[in-house]
């Protein structure tokens, strides 16, 4: 008879195998938590390796990405679309098994994410969404939202800051179906990590409300088992399983030490390991009694089909409420979202006084909300400024989770990554506020967004020295450049409320990517515009003001500086000069358009070029050239009022005039 621990070294042995032939990779912790995924993977796992789309399956993260093998080896082991041919070409150029697989459904990758702690954040946020999701769409005796999200995680997880933000949130909203496993082995790159971490980790996770089970031997079987049902039964608090184990289980002369954390084994040590495994297989071989025991297929086609069988009844009971929930796992619109859209867009042109985009936006989601259910909004503490939460919307408690918007508190790394675990959970479109300055707190959760192309909406306002008296700290500078260098992140920073309308449509239909939507504290006047420029607004950048004949300078502007843009422009045509401006809310969206769009924009003959914004200037001599010239920001901000801020550094019509005039001198 197999045993279980001859399953387990199945994934150790192709864990060290895969790691000696790339020679690169961490088989440390595969080795070590081999055990624990055998349990999980075989015995508790609600998953099915013939669809791995299976809308109520359970979700696994790997939050220490590192140990992507194990990933690799009990996907292969269970019957999902993963080749041996795949494991062989581990951390190869193209191959399927990368050395941090982000996401990839179809594999049946959830996430891992390759920064640590990240993962455990994503968990967080899908746990979140299956709550929301149950209350809003279950039945009596016809629960089709029932799953549980399961984590791995290491000592670097709860190292980095992040965890701390996502568990205490997780914890006060009683995320009861959230159950991780800590691999306590002791160990990180730099050796033994009682020299810099010695928490006490069980204490914490209780201090967070979580439910804790301590010190299980995590390479026994039947320890870990007992400790999941432990983990099951509760029902209100999440559940920390604080996992024993040795990293690099069997490996002779390198487990328990650093040594078999982040490099090869060695051909020699591999040998030994076999021999002290009991395993007598060549390399990438498994045995057919094994893997027929891992094959998952099978049951998880049964698994689904009950399932399918509960969700037919459900439609019959409930058609409407069965469709919508189709429709937002599948992330697609409503059918009447062209209405929806359309109505967002005419309620902002009817604002006729100066507005900050902040409360433009504001508007725009009171407009959006009612209309579209899956829009899940939330603010880092800074709900009033950042005017995120919809008129009359419910917020979250963890006593009431029927609302649609959340206070996720001062945790601006923790929410994004949480957004993005709610997006890749599926069936909301998660946005999130805070100051623009403070998404460097968020950086790398932005970064995995824009890495897994996830939709996600960014709502960055305080935008610039307009916010005033805050001072440098709260003031950014370099953020717009910093952002706008980010691959598949969608970044708009709107002049008035026509254009972030505009902004939020397009953020909603994005589905490649998040979108950032940047947005000021202080009023800005509304620009008239035809309907016909309203509609090459959405283009990124258009002509907002043209002159008579064609132009001999070309001034292009964003957000708070196209009002001050504008006059200036207005005056010099008056004078006689053909000045054009250009409002240019989105410098990607603009990109990406056709050559003979972005050459009617700024066609191509026109050599003299102003660039306005308050911010860094690096990025715009992409558009105005070597001969042009940009009005922005190289230096850190100053405390004091807007009023005062913008002349002190040159933003003023008076100054723009001043550098157009100096271009046509030179």
């Amino acid at each position: 008879m197999i045993t279980q621990r001859e399953l387990a070294n199945a994934v150790r042995a192709l864990a060290m195998d895969a790691v000696q032939r790339a020679n690169s990779g961490h088989p440390g912790a595969p080795m070590g938590m081999a055990d624990i995924a055998e349990v999980v993977w075989r015995s508790v796992l609600k998953h099915n390796p013939g669809n791995p789309r299976w809308l109520d399956r359970d979700r696994f993260v790997l939050s220490n990405g590192h140990a992507s093998m194990l990933l690799y080896a009990v996907l292969y082991l269970t019957g999902y679309p993963l080749t041996i041919e795949d494991i062989k070409k581990f951390r190869q150029m193209g191959s399927h098994t990368a050395g941090h697989p982000e996401h990839n459904l179809d594999l049946g990758i959830e996430t891992t994410t390759g920064p640590l702690g990240q993962g455990l954040a994503n968990a967080v946020g899908m746990a979140t969404t299956e709550k929301l999701l149950a209350l809003e769409f279950n039945r009596p005796g016809l629960d089709i939202v029932d799953h549980h999200t399961y984590v791995f995680m290491g000592d670097g997880c709860l190292m980095e800051g992040v965890s701390h933000e996502a568990c205490s949130f997780a914890g006060t909203f009683e995320l009861g179906k959230l159950i991780g496993f800590y691999d306590d082995n002791g160990i990180s790159i730099d050796g033994k990590v009682a020299g810099w971490f010695t928490d006490d980790t069980p204490k914490r996770f209780e201090a967070y409300g979580w439910h804790v089970i301590p010190r299980v031997d995590g390479l026994d079987a039947e320890a870990v088992a007992a400790a999941v049902r432990a983990a099951r039964a509760e029902t209100r608090r999440p559940t920390l399983i604080c996992c024993q184990t040795i990293i690099g289980f069997g490996a002779p002369n390198r487990q328990g030490t650093k040594a078999a954390h982040g490099e090869a084994l060695g051909v020699e040590e591999v040998a030994l390991a076999r021999k002290t495994l009991n395993w007598p297989y060549p390399a990438f071989e498994v045995p057919e009694p094994i893997r027929a025991a891992w094959d998952h297929r099978a049951a998880g086609a049964a698994a689904e089909n009950s399932w399918n069988e509960l969700f037919a009844r459900y439609r019959s009971a409930f058609p409407q409420l069965a469709a919508e929930y189709e429709r937002r796992c599948k992330g697609d619109l409503p059918a009447n979202w062209s209405e929806i859209a359309g109505k967002t867009r005419t309620a902002a042109l009817q604002e006729a006084k100066p507005q900050a985009t902040r409360q433009s936006s504001q508007a725009s989601i009171n407009v959006l909300a009612p209309l579209l259910p899956e829009l899940l909004g939330g603010s880092a503490d800074l709900t009033g400024s950042n005017n995120t939460q919809p008129k009359d919307a419910t917020a979250v408690t963890p006593t009431n989770f029927s609302g649609h918007y959340f206070h996720y508190g001062v945790r601006e790394f923790g929410m994004t990554a949480i957004m993005n675990g709610m997006a890749l959970h599926g069936g909301f479109i998660p946005f999130g506020g805070t100051f623009l300055t403070f998404s460097d707190y968020a950086r790398n959760a932005v970064r995995m967004a824009a890495l897994m192309q996830q939709r996600v909406i960014l709502v960055y306002t305080h935008d610039s020295i307009g916010l005033g008296e805050d001072g440098p700290t709260h003031q950014p500078i370099e953020h717009l450049t910093s952002l706008r260098a980010m691959p598949h992140l969608s970044l708009w920073r709107p002049c008035d409320a026509g254009e972030t309308a505009i902004a939020w449509v397009a953020a909603i239909e994005r589905t490649t990517g998040p979108t950032a939507l940047v947005l000021t504290r202080q009023p800005l006047p509304q620009q008239p515009r035809t309907a016909e420029q309203n509609a090459a607004a959405a283009r990124g950048g258009y002509v907002l003001i043209d002159s008579k004949g064609a132009p001999e300078c070309l001034v292009i502007a964003t957000g708070s500086e196209i009002g001050i843009a504008a006059e200036a422009v207005n005056k010099l045509n008056q004078q006689g000069r053909r000045v054009r401006l250009v409002s240019m809310p989105s410098t990607d969206v603009f990109d990406a358009q056709d050559a003979a769009y972005r050459e009617s924009v700024l066609p191509s003959a026109v050599a003299r070029r102003l660039a306005v914004e308050a911010g860094a200037t690096l990025g715009w001599w992409h558009y105005v050239g070597l001969a042009g010239r940009v009005l922005g920001i190289d230096q850190f901000g100053a405390s004091g009022k807007a009023s005062d801020l913008f002349p002190h550094f040159g933003f003023t019509a008076d100054n723009v005039a001043k550098q157009v005039e100096e271009l046509f001198k030179n």
